[in-house]
């Protein structure tokens, strides 16, 4: 049981790296004083928030995995 916990994490933490990569930048700092006209005009709306939902899912997930892993132990 416990190989195949640290395998799923392992798999997880592949998964949420790979979600967090995939996330556009906000574009937020310095950057905004003199090219943040694609700061207020975002087209990707519903794609942004279904990453963002993703990524609270796995991370809950891998949360979740760490701490039977720690249990388990």
């Amino acid at each position: 049981m416990r190989t195949g916990l640290v395998v799923f994490q392992f798999v997880i933490s592949i998964v949420l790296i790979a979600i967090v990569l995939l996330q556009p930048s906000k574009g937020e700092g310095l950057g905004s004083i003199g090219g943040g006209g694609r700061l207020f005009f975002s087209k990707n709306k519903k794609m942004e928030e279904l990453l963002s939902r993703m990524t609270s899912v796995v991370a809950v997930l891998f949360l979740v995995s760490s701490v039977l892993l720690t249990v388990i132990r």
